[in-house]
């Protein structure tokens, strides 16, 4: 179906997507090593140069085979990486973006004065801890209301597995009603927002469902002319934004508590 001709082929494109990851599995070995367990250069080095060296010559042995159905996982590899590479540098130029259009906290506190407040809560997603989002500042200026209570919300995954209850949940009031809420999960956890804000009790804030509304942005992606990002890589990341999954369905809020407020971010 994809061009092997018969079994020595299969079992070519096997042996080198065995030796591939093997290899691979060494070059992150070093990386952890380096940057995690903090070891100097040349110890990581030495640490991984002989699998390093048992990994080479197997893929030497089946590079022979790359014309016979070897290619195969090779192109498949390297689509892969072009889709998380795309995705990683799309999500960093986002940020840069959302950073530039950021207000700072203290300002917009200080120019709320004549604002009307309306009874409720308003949680606020952002993936900065630093100024205020941009739905909040397109609500503000469509809406000119806030609500009694404005939270703006992060969360951060840790290094670890699992984070314990007792480090999930920071709260910083700033005054005036506002809010911002830090929620730290390990890497195999599921964030469950609600169930989040519910901890909070403990900490002296109470989060009554009916009461509170979800803010997401969801930004539309125009490829810029500067070339930041390639057009055709551009137009990747927008594809690949429009179909990730919904925040409310990642972050598991109730969809009759959300309201989407739109952005155009030109990268």
């Amino acid at each position: 179906m994809i061009g092997f001709g018969n079994s020595s082929n299969l079992a070519a494109a096997y042996g080198i997507a065995v030796t591939g990851t093997m290899f691979i599995t060494d070059v992150l070995a070093f990386v952890v090593a380096r940057h995690v367990w903090g070891w100097p250069v040349w110890r990581a080095f030495l640490g991984a140069l002989p699998f390093i060296i048992i990994d080479l010559a197997f893929f030497s042995a089946n590079s022979v085979k790359i014309a016979d159905g070897g290619w195969f996982p090779l192109v498949f590899g390297l689509l892969i990486y072009l889709l998380l590479a795309t995705w990683q540098r799309g999500r960093h130029l986002v940020a840069e973006e959302l950073a530039k259009q950021a207000t700072p906290m203290s300002d917009l506190i200080q120019s709320i004065d004549g604002v009307h407040r309306v009874e409720g809560t308003a949680v606020f997603m952002t993936s900065s801890k630093e100024g205020a989002p941009p739905a909040l500042l397109h609500n503000l200026k469509h809406n000119q209301v806030l609500h009694e209570r404005v939270a703006l919300l992060t969360v951060l995954t840790a290094d670890t597995p699992y984070v314990n209850e007792l480090d999930r949940i920071y709260i910083h009031r700033m005054g005036k009603g506002f809010l911002r809420i830090m929620i730290r999960y390990g890497f195999m956890e599921n964030p469950d927002i609600p169930g989040a804000l519910e901890m909070c009790k403990h900490q002296g804030e109470r989060f009554d469902p009916m009461e509170t509304t979800y803010y997401l942005s969801r930004e539309t992606i125009i490829p810029s002319f500067r070339r930041r990002m390639l057009p055709m890589r551009a137009r990747l990341f927008s594809l690949m934004s429009r179909n990730a999954t919904s925040a409310s369905d990642f972050f598991k809020i109730p969809t009759n508590r959300v309201v989407e407020l739109g952005t155009q971010l030109v990268i």
